[in-house]
């Protein structure tokens, strides 16, 4: 596993083998972009006309985003996960929750909103970070393999290692993967009291939903692993794109 740090990466001091190469970190990151667009439109979930001449399926957040990749034998990317941190200051509108089918619905756009503010209020009170994390996609072999738990494993892990955090994510039900994020921990959206529906999204063409995640309350059942990640994250290595690189403990 390689992790991808964003252009301006905080806390690069909690990890001990950082590599400063624009070049390999544009490539790997290029293969995570092309997995994601192949294995979504095989999927049906984009069309071709949401990928680039090359094949890849870009998102505006990837280069401020940390990046999981798992390589394979031949040193190719064959998993991926993006964890995004968001700046307290930013606005709904700017998160990429805001863009989802729900955060347009009449009925459920505005309680999507109020559960989205009291996260990062929340988060902001207890001295965390917010985050997003999307852009999950394996290959057909590792989709039910312990790599499928592994990646999302290391993504709590890397929670911890950056101090704390809340997390947001829009998973599909397609593949189970939403079933799958929330036997690790993750949790439907309250608003009132009223956990938020899953919705069909257009883009995707699927069923949807909206979860949670507290770095704090994971499953109990995968604490010990998530503390292993996370020892074992310190020495994985990390490779930056060389730009704006800020080494804040």
């Amino acid at each position: 596993m390689i992790l991808l740090a964003p252009k301006v990466a905080e806390s690069l001091a909690n990890f001990s083998s950082i590599q400063i190469d624009p070049v390999r970190h544009r490539l790997l990151l290029g293969q995570a972009q092309r997995l994601r667009g192949r294995i979504y439109h095989e999927d049906g979930a984009i069309g071709l006309h949401h990928l680039t001449q090359d094949g890849r399926f870009v998102h505006d957040k990837d280069e401020e985003s940390w990046q999981f990749l798992i390589m394979n034998a031949t040193n190719r990317v064959s998993g991926c996960i993006r964890y995004v941190p968001q700046e307290h200051h930013v606005s709904f509108s700017q998160l990429g929750v805001a863009h989802s089918a729900l955060a347009h619905s009449p009925g459920w756009g505005i309680r999507l909103r109020q559960a989205v503010e009291a996260k990062r209020e929340e988060a902001q009170k207890r001295g965390y970070g917010y985050a997003e994390v999307g852009g999950w996609a394996l290959i057909q072999e590792l989709r039910h393999s312990w790599e499928a738990l592994r990646i999302t494993l290391n993504v709590y892990g890397l929670m911890k290692l950056l101090g704390g955090a809340l997390a947001v994510t829009t998973a599909t039900i397609r593949h189970r993967s939403a079933t799958i994020l929330r036997k690790l921990g993750g949790h439907g959206l309250l608003s009132d009291g009223v956990e938020l529906p899953s919705y069909y999204d257009p883009q995707y063409e699927c069923q949807m939903e909206i979860l949670g995640f507290d770095s704090d309350n994971p499953n109990p059942k995968y604490l010990e692993w998530i503390h292993e990640c996370q020892r074992k994250l310190r020495n994985l290595t990390v490779i930056c794109p060389g730009v704006q690189i800020q080494t804040v403990s």
